[in-house]
């Protein structure tokens, strides 16, 4: 088997190290279990929390080109604490043909494997956010006090290396002034971006300017002398949409808290005029479509897409599942199928077969025992390291004896140097796994916990969650003329048409 390191550390208390002591680890299972290693991605300082990771993505797309067989990780957390998308480049990664490994946590292609990574996955998931939680509170006192929370100060600004404050910069000021001054009389975007770049002036990040930067320049009340923090919703890719704003009172502002650059009456007529411009835009927000990847046809086996029309004099909204081969080249005659009747009947199989009261006790015992297996395996692996550990301290003790005693040799010195240097190797590996099993302790009622925090999902119906409980659940949907089958993990459902289960008629509707 070939397969390609992924390993990252983040900047809450981790360090570089961090990155050398997964690689190290993973080549030694590697070694230990002859897969060869073809390549290392690495990120540093980078969470797990978003996709926006350059050699995750690299390492997504090199999965395209079979260049490796598997991807292995020190731990799951390394590749994704977000659970909608682990679930999504796990599928990607699956699609291409690669398995994810990880490395202490001895994870298998069974039904309870497949759960107790999910809930793996919510753990670290919440470890996350309850840290971010924790940050934040420190962000806010820093905030209170009108000092910089990080990040790159505005157009105009810098920020004073010993108070932390903002302080003007001149030269960039001028630029702001031109920007709402021009704007405050009538120009559009365009003729400001032509001035802006005939007299040679960048944004913060050294690009020339474009309608966004301008927007959220014009927008943007530190140049009126009001320090803002937490005005803007991090989104689920991790990237701030400055088009939203978060509830009044989560938002910290302080007046005269910022040198003012603006003043107040040209801010407001920029206000005034940015309101007047804004148009109404009907929400073009794509549709979730939770089954996608997992709803195939039954009749050519073709994955069915999701497809959203609108018909009738008052445009009514259609949401379907059509089969592709179907839609792309009328080969197929598979009707579609109405998107809310296939995804309900979908979610409320995985609510009364897997995520019922009966089956969460029994389902817990599992994931349980098979949590205890795997921690076991750890247990196993660490009693070989630490036995390894003391045949090297006794060859050490044997060889500091020797010189002891006048019996010296050039070969000692070389020697203790290798002994010493896999004394330490053995070490930290010791500790990691010592770490991990302690941070990784789970209980039926931790268990229990997550599993009825999908039921919750469930009614509440939350896309991004709902297509993480898919992907965690659902197998695969087909869908034929006279029944569905849904193969969950853990069962297998025919509803209407031969066989066991439910006789509910498969309502389809056509455009």
């Amino acid at each position: 088997m070939k397969a390609a390191i992924y390993a990252r550390y983040s900047s809450d208390n981790q360090r570089e190290e961090s990155i050398e002591a997964q690689v190290r680890a993973i080549k030694e299972y590697a070694d230990k279990n002859g897969i060869i290693i073809t390549k290392v991605y690495t990120d540093e300082a980078k969470s797990a929390t978003t996709d926006n990771r350059p050699k995750f993505l690299e390492m997504i797309k090199d999965s395209e080109f079979r260049l490796f067989d598997a991807v292995i990780v020190h731990k799951l957390d390394r590749f994704s604490r977000d659970r909608y998308d682990s679930a999504y480049y796990k599928r990607v990664l699956k699609k291409n043909g690669v398995r994810l490994i990880s490395v202490l946590e001895h994870l298998d292609d069974s039904p309870e494997s497949i759960i107790l990574e999910s809930v793996l996955q919510g753990m670290a998931e919440y470890y996350s956010k309850n840290l971010a939680r924790e940050v934040m509170k420190g962000m806010k006192e820093t905030a209170l006090q009108c000092k910089h929370t990080g990040g790159i100060p505005p157009l105009g600004y810098n920020v004073d290396p010993e108070t932390k404050k903002y302080v003007v910069n001149a030269d960039e000021a001028k630029a702001v002034k031109i920007i709402f001054e021009m704007y405050a009389e009538g120009f559009g975007y365009n003729q400001i971006i032509d001035k802006l770049n005939c007299l040679g002036y960048k944004t913060k990040i050294g690009r020339t300017f474009g309608k966004n930067s301008l927007s959220e320049i014009l927008r943007n009340e530190k140049y009126i002398g009001i320090f803002v923090f937490n005005k803007v919703p991090k989104m689920i890719d991790g990237k701030r949409n400055s088009h939203i704003t978060k509830s009044p009172d989560e938002i910290i502002k302080i007046d005269n808290g910022v040198p003012a650059i603006i003043d107040k009456e040209t801010f407001d007529k920029v206000a005034k005029r940015m309101l007047c411009n804004k148009r109404n835009a009907t929400n073009k927000a794509k549709e979730p479509y939770i089954l996608s990847g997992k709803i195939l046809c039954g009749s050519c086996g073709s994955a069915m897409i999701g497809h959203t029309s609108y018909a009738g004099r008052n445009k009514t909204k259609y949401s379907t599942y059509n089969c592709g081969t179907r839609y792309r080249n009328k080969q197929c005659k598979m009707k579609n199928i109405s998107k809310d009747f296939i995804e309900d009947i979908t979610l409320t199989e995985i609510k009364n077969k897997i995520l019922n009261p009966t089956s969460i006790k029994s389902l817990t015992k599992k994931l349980i025992a098979y949590y205890e297996k795997m921690m076991d395996s750890n247990t196993d692996e660490l009693k070989d390291l630490e036995k390894r550990l003391k045949e090297i301290q006794f060859e050490i003790d044997n060889i500091v004896e020797a010189i002891s005693k006048g019996m010296f040799h050039i070969s000692f010195k070389e020697k203790m140097d290798n002994l010493e240097a896999e004394k330490n190797k053995i070490s930290n590996y010791i500790n990691e796994i010592k770490a991990t099993m302690n941070s990784s302790e789970l209980n039926e009622k931790l268990i229990e916990q997550y599993l009825i925090k999908d039921i919750k999902a469930i009614n509440e119906k939350s896309a991004n969650d709902l297509k993480t409980i898919i992907n965690t659940y659902v197998e695969s949907v087909f869908v034929y003329d006279d029944k569905v089958e849904i193969n969950l993990i853990l069962f297998f459902v025919h509803i209407n048409g031969g066989g066991e289960g439910n006789r509910t008629p498969v309502r389809k509707s056509s455009n």
